[in-house]
């Protein structure tokens, strides 16, 4: 389903004249009101009258997260703080938290990108839609919240975690739609599978996911045990929140559409941020085009990915892939550079390994170590008569297990090409969500 056609389907000369003029207008109004782009425009030689819009933006830098703490709270306003009519801000696990506010018209904007999204995502007008996204100071729950009802779904508020809670809703108000963390569905599809709930147990047929990344192999998971067709939304608190980016249901596999209109895209080399050419993998920045209450240039997200045209479907709009990983969570191990989401891909095409593992890098001395756990698949154990027991002495007793750990770990010497200790465990030893993000990466280095 396409919610707005003129603007999904805009052609791109005339979609690119209405980001030019959208982005002129947004660097007048910067330099009229926000002290940190008035130093960052005349640092780099820009006014309102000699910019001449997107050809000129890679002269403007980035805008990073520090510039966020170092303007912390409100130091990036644009506006007034009696009309900002609402503030969402981070976890801010790293330091202080990330603020960012939103004035009425900036809220009726994230609704809109948010039924944009959830109706492609296959929702449509009369479902109901039970949201297991956290609600408070984080942009999840509430941004779907109101994107949902401007779609015109009916929404049941759960908010993440409580499991029991979520499946007697699941079964007693049967809606069509459910919005989580990736992880978390993962829980409820196994949740399903433990307590042997039929296929008429629930009335489930779509599922949005977003806030962490994810893959196909979780995708299947979800899929087979939900009995939905899962798709990915994408976003970030400093740009919007939900909606930013999200899959079409018939699109599945092929990236995510980035509403142009609202979110402009650009992909940059990690080391040089020099633009790369278009599908080639780098970091994602993007500037906001409409934002009144924080609008942000060129904002380094810190993402993985490389943007394409599909020019076989209906929406113009530019595709996005999926995240690979974060420019700052790339491992670094005895001189080899990886991210995690090189071993998802590995471990999807194994199917004898469960969609859970956790990396941890160690260091012994001066030498980096990394070590993979990974739960092997439930089919395996029961076929070995180990559901319920399996131990790292078991492991060791079983050729099929020792054939299972050898054979990953040559995969990945062979892909990545750094020999890592793999730890097959038993179903459930490894951390679940309970409704938020969940880290598959420990890195302990740096508290030796």
């Amino acid at each position: 389903m396409v919610f707005n056609p003129e603007i999904e389907r805009m052609p791109l000369p005339q979609l690119r004249a209405l980001q030019n003029a959208r982005l002129k207008e947004q660097v007048a109004y910067l330099n009229a009101r926000v002290p940190f782009y008035q130093r960052k425009f005349s640092e780099a030689g820009i006014t309102p009258e000699n910019f001449r819009g997107l050809e000129d933006l890679a002269k403007l830098g980035f805008t990073k997260k520090t510039d966020f703490r170092d303007n912390y709270p409100f130091g990036l306003f644009a506006v007034p703080e009696a009309e900002v009519s609402r503030l969402h801000c981070s976890s801010g696990t790293t330091g202080k938290a990330t603020v960012v506010g939103y004035t009425a018209g900036d809220l009726e904007i994230f609704a809109e990108v948010v039924a944009r999204s959830l109706a492609a995502a296959g929702c449509k007008p009369g479902m109901k839609m039970q949201n297991a996204y956290g609600y408070g100071l984080f942009t999840g729950g509430l941004g779907i919240h109101y994107g949902a009802e401007k779609l015109g779904l009916t929404v049941i508020p759960v908010s993440g975690g409580s499991t029991d809670r979520q499946l007697q809703l699941l079964q007693d108000f049967r809606p069509e739609i459910i919005c989580a963390t990736p992880s978390y569905a993962q829980v409820l599809s196994e949740e399903i599978q433990r307590r042997g709930l039929g296929p008429e147990a629930i009335n489930l047929q779509y599922a949005v996911l977003g806030a962490e990344p994810w893959t196909e192999a979780i995708r299947q998971q979800v899929e087979a045990g939900l009995r939905v067709s899962a798709t990915n939304i994408y976003g970030l608190s400093e740009i919007m929140g939900p909606g930013v980016s999200q899959e079409d249901v018939n699109e599945r596999g092929t990236g995510s559409y980035i509403w142009e209109d609202h979110f402009y895209p650009e992909v940059v080399d990690r080391m040089t941020g020099e633009p790369v050419a278009e599908g080639e993998l780098g970091v994602l920045v993007f500037s906001t085009l409409t934002k009144k209450a924080m609008p942000i240039l060129r904002y380094w997200t810190g993402d993985i990915t490389n943007i394409y045209y599909d020019h076989s479907v209906s929406r113009t709009h530019v595709k996005m892939g999926p995240i690979r990983g974060r420019a700052d969570d790339m491992l670094i191990i005895r001189g080899v550079n990886f991210f995690p989401t090189q071993v998802e891909d590995i471990i999807a095409n194994m199917p004898e390994i469960s969609a859970y593992y956790q990396m941890v890098a160690t260091r012994r001395g001066s030498l980096d170590e990394v070590e993979v756990n990974v739960e092997v698949a439930e089919h395996v154990l029961r076929l070995l008569g180990l559901y319920d027991t399996l131990t790292e002495e078991l492991v060791q007793q079983h050729d099929i297990l020792q054939r299972l750990k050898g054979s990953f770990a040559k995969k990945i010497k062979d892909n990545i090409g750094l020999s890592m200790r793999v730890n097959p465990l038993g179903c459930g030893q490894l951390p679940r969500s309970e409704g938020g993000k969940t880290s598959r990466v420990k890195d302990l280095r740096e508290l030796k």
